[in-house]
């Protein structure tokens, strides 16, 4: 589960309508944008591309990486997404010049924690479909400004894919990376069709590379470093997740050291509770998927100074590990606490962070990030 984009511009307004509750899927949303439905046939690499038939698409890259300077490797965590997001159709339909695309709206996060310093880099980027903006629908290829995520090889057979990030944070930061997936592609939900509630709308169709090879350049104040580490990066698109009731979640990636990962997410509810739709996922050495129960407990938070937004932050969860059947504890500890981003012109601020896995006795387990949305407000304009 990713962060949504709410966008309020000049030329038009891209809303989320509520997702309709009960009955059969229906072909397409209230506004006419295609709905996710079960049993879906995806072809490669086709399908690593848009899909503006959808009215909501991210690729999301969240990762650690190390750069080997001095007696010991320096750590940073990083993110970069990209967003695509549909016009309304009575603004899509409006005439324009062909550069000026009103059809498509391309939101983009960069953000970087430098570990040993706590310094924390975030920026954003919104542009139309045009000059500074676009999406392959035949290949993986997006790019806002010069800022860019691209396939650069076709896909020869699962877990071959080459990528090449280009991004940055202003004159702060830039990096260069080479990303090659060390496990095929996972499709989250039944067969990549995820349930986010219990509207027939509410879903999403979920792609995942859980564990991405990572190794190039990080440039940092005009100083660069050669850096290698390891991604998570998700492609999920769908017109309509959020239920009524969703105010907002919590979700989860980590990479462990025994070579398995877990997803999880808790879409919170108005109540205080966790819709039903909310999940825990495996994901073995050798890429398959098994969902398991679990209980999710903070128990420590962090006030922000910038929004006043309270989030929990040192986090346990409790799961079953499917391969021996017994109980599973994790506690969850971000590398620092102030990593919250906002949302200017995104319309959403939430905390997104790099994190320490470990168990109950200290012992590191892993990496993972960590994203809290809601607790600034309730994401009222997403459902």
């Amino acid at each position: 589960m990713r962060t949504f984009v709410s966008l309020l511009l000049g030329f038009g307004l891209a809303t989320f309508a509520p997702a309709a509750q009960g009955g059969e899927i229906p072909a397409l949303t209230a506004d006419g944008f295609a709905v996710p439905r079960p049993d879906p046939v995806f072809a490669f690499p086709r399908d690593h591309g848009a899909h503006p038939d959808y009215k909501i698409e991210w690729w999301y890259l969240t990762g650690h990486l190390y750069a080997n300077e001095g007696l010991a490797p320096r750590r940073f965590g990083f993110q970069a997404t990209f967003f695509r997001s549909a016009a309304p159709r009575a603004v899509s339909a409006q005439p324009g010049p062909a550069a000026f695309g009103h059809d498509q709206i391309y939101l983009a996060h960069m953000a970087l924690i430098d570990v040993s310093t706590g310094r924390f880099l975030h920026q954003e980027r919104l542009n139309r479909a045009g000059w500074d903006a676009t999406a392959s629908t035949t290949t993986l290829a997006v790019r806002n400004g010069d800022w860019s995520l691209a396939l650069m090889e076709p896909a020869a057979a699962p877990g071959s894919e080459t990528l090449a990030l280009m991004g940055g944070i202003r004159a702060d930061a830039r990096f260069a990376l080479t990303l090659v997936p060390k496990k095929p592609l996972v499709r989250f939900g039944a067969g990549g069709y995820s349930r986010k509630g219990a509207a027939p709308t509410a879903a999403s169709y979920y792609l995942t590379f859980p564990r991405v090879a990572a190794n190039g350049t990080l440039t940092l104040d005009g100083h660069e470093l050669r850096v290698a580490g390891e991604v998570w990066m998700d492609h999920e698109y769908s017109s309509s997740q959020l239920d009524q009731n969703q105010v907002g979640w919590d979700w989860l990636s980590a990479q462990l050291a025994d070579g398995r990962e877990l997803m999880f997410y808790r879409l919170r509810t108005t109540d205080g509770g966790a819709d039903a739709a909310s999940t825990l996922t495996w994901v073995d050495r050798d890429g398959r998927a098994t969902t398991a129960p679990f209980r999710w407990e903070p128990l420590t938070t962090w006030k922000s100074p910038h929004t006043g937004a309270v989030y929990p932050q040192r986090v346990r969860l409790t799961t079953t590990d499917p391969a021996t059947g017994a109980e599973a504890v994790f506690l969850v500890d971000p590398l620092h606490p102030d990593q919250e981003l906002g949302g200017s012109l995104g319309g959403v601020t939430y905390w997104e962070g790099a994190c320490r896995v470990r168990s109950p006795a200290g012992v590191e387990l892993g990496s993972a990030y960590l994203e809290l949305t809601g607790y600034d407000r309730a994401v009222e304009a997403l459902r």
